[in-house]
């Protein structure tokens, strides 16, 4: 049986608990995508989804972002303490979506989408663009942007909507060296902000520096839900260690 809920209010011992899986199952076509995961989003987790192509990091993303419901199983939103309310989330893609409109505008339409006041929405704006450093290309076109500058964009999008969960989708795979520097210092900052991170990557360093756990995933299934330093440190079951050592599953 499918059931996607919305809790009034977590019990104590869930207290910090933002989004819960049991035995969520996502099936695409007549494919398993996912299969049987049972995991808790903290609030405050840097939570780092690793594993081969295929194995299902951005199908898990959409779920607890509630892109996606689940083929089986559950997905349960709870409410945020003291606030009483279920938590903002927010998504960044790996290519950010991006309209034939200054940098401003596009910001504003996010905001005017999600509802936010007019009045509000200038002074969101502006806050937004001078947390990302783009303060000076509020009337550039955003489609005229470097990719990094994009991504910064779409970082300060995210951030204008005030989430309490940023879900990112392999953020900097296709920017170079410098402008995935200038992302990451970003979404670091962002965390430090105490905004709960979820993040599909391929890059292994990445997921160490920025992570604070690890979800492995290999054909669908969780095989490992572990602390950064536990996974990386030797401690990473079998499966994953031979995939941190490059062996890779099908192989």
């Amino acid at each position: 049986m499918t059931r996607e809920a919305s809790g009034s209010a977590a019990p104590a011992a869930e207290a910090a608990t933002v989004v819960s899986l049991e035995r969520a199952s996502v099936t695409l076509g007549s494919t398993p995508a996912l299969v049987e995961v049972s995991l808790s989003l903290r609030r405050g987790d840097r939570l780092m989804l690793v594993g081969p192509n295929g194995a299902g990091k951005t199908t898990l993303l959409r779920l607890l972002h509630g892109l996606l419901s689940p083929s089986a199983g559950r997905r349960m939103v709870h409410a945020l303490e003291p606030e009483g309310r279920p938590p903002v989330g927010a998504m960044l893609f790996q290519k950010p979506f991006l309209l034939r409109l200054s940098v401003e505008r596009n910001l504003r339409l996010a905001l005017w989408l999600h509802g936010v006041p007019a009045a509000e929405r200038p002074g969101r704006c502006a806050r937004a663009l001078e947390r990302v450093g783009m303060s000076a290309l509020a009337a550039r076109a955003a489609r005229r942007l470097s990719g990094g500058q994009q991504q910064r964009l779409a970082l300060a999008r995210a951030w204008a909507l005030a989430p309490d969960v940023l879900f990112l989708d392999e953020p900097t795979a296709s920017l170079d060296p410098g402008a995935k520097r200038e992302v990451e210092s970003l979404i670091d900052d962002f965390a430090r902000d105490r905004v709960t991170l979820v993040m599909s990557t391929h890059n292994l360093g990445q997921a160490r520096r920025l992570g604070t756990r690890v979800v492995y995933l290999e054909a669908g299934r969780v095989l490992a839900d572990q602390a950064v330093d536990d996974f990386f440190g030797g401690g990473a079951p079998e499966p994953a260690a031979r995939f941190l050592k490059g062996e890779l599953p099908w192989a």
